[in-house]
């Protein structure tokens, strides 16, 4: 019944524009109008990440819950993690509409919205007020119009270190001019140097883009391992547009969904070859399989977004239980066991 419910709410929401259905979705989220599958767990699933203890290794990527209004209903969803955000330091309405278009054909979708968020001391308020039974971690941004943008991470990190069990650096989102500017090594290093200083005991992460050069991967993997950062989250999405069929194919912004998921795939084993930091792996997972390629590839964990609006948040106690299938199939013990067992596919 649950099943038929999900796909009959699926099929209304595809009658709207791509941002009113997601936010009808935040809307019913927040009313108990979607399944509640608690924790969804193993032995074999947990997983020690950056000092955190997860109960399963699929997370719900950042973009989702852009403003930490639905934290509760989607701990209940299944997740063993989930991220909000991205927050800038003031509140800001984000890039023209239209700005995210649905690519059915290709199972993906294009999103320019340019950090629309209600600010840092709305969200981070959001956070303290909401109790955490599963990690919860923001997407730090800078804002548009910001003279010093890395000033802006450090600033959103110290408001939000005390109400959030990590944070995430996103200097790859393509939808802020010249934010992937700061991926390179000069301003890398002296961006997370300003984050690191104020954040306190909290773990702090680096999101970056598939679109980097063998060299550029290269060096963010050694300025993020002589920073310190907990964790890597391989990747943002792309700007390639190869392969696509939809009518909305060249619209300007980020590509997700399906077709970024060997592009970010091979990015995570190049990565994982080259630093030791632990991995989170995003881009394209709309199945088991599919997450637990990117966990042989690399990924310690992995997460989720695009495929819930074709799929539905039923997808992720699916995945989950079928990573802890393969896993058993694969003779594996843990997650951790089989984390870069079959990287060499993907090299």
């Amino acid at each position: 019944m649950n099943a038929l419910i999900e796909a009959m709410g699926l099929s209304v929401l595809r009658h709207f524009d791509p941002e009113t259905a997601h936010g009808l979705a935040i809307r019913a989220l927040r009313a108990g109008l979607t399944p509640k599958l608690g924790p969804v767990t193993t032995p074999r699933l947990g997983v020690d990440l950056a000092g955190m203890h997860l109960l399963n290794p699929v997370g719900l990527a950042a973009g989702f819950d852009k403003n930490a209004t639905a934290i509760t209903p989607l701990s209940e969803a299944g997740f063993g993690f989930i991220e909000v955000g991205a927050a800038t330091p003031l509140p800001q309405p984000g890039n023209d509409k239209p700005r995210l278009f649905r690519l059915t054909e290709d199972r993906a979708a294009i999103n320019r919205f340019g950090f629309n968020n209600d600010g840092m001391e709305a969200i981070c308020a959001r956070l303290a007020a909401t109790p955490r039974t599963i990690p919860v971690g923001l997407n730090l941004g800078a804002n548009k119009t910001s003279t010093d943008r890395a000033a802006d991470f450090a600033r959103v990190m110290e408001a939000a270190r005390d109400h959030v069990d990590f944070a995430t650096v996103n200097v790859s989102s393509p939808n802020t001019e010249k934010l992937r500017d700061l991926q390179g090594k000069a301003a890398l290093t002296g961006l997370l140097e300003g984050v690191m200083a104020v954040r306190g005991t909290t773990p702090v992460m680096l999101k970056i883009a598939p679109d980097l050069s063998e060299s550029e991967i290269a060096d963010v993997a050694q300025v993020a391992q002589d920073a310190g950062v907990a964790a890597i989250i391989a990747t943002n999405t792309t700007l390639s547009r190869e392969g696509l069929r939809s009518v909305h194919k060249e619209e300007a912004g980020g590509l997700s969904g399906a077709p970024l998921f060997e592009k970010s795939t091979r990015v995570l084993a190049r990565l994982s070859t080259l630093t030791d930091v632990p991995i989170i792996g995003v881009g394209g997972i709309g199945s088991a399989d599919q997450a637990y390629a990117k966990i042989c590839a690399g990924a310690s964990a992995v997460q989720l977004y695009t495929a819930l609006v074709f799929g539905g948040l039923s997808l992720v106690g699916d995945i989950a239980r079928g990573i802890d299938a393969r896993l058993a199939q694969d003779g594996f013990s843990s997650v951790a066991d089989a984390v870069a067992s079959r990287r060499e596919e993907w090299l």
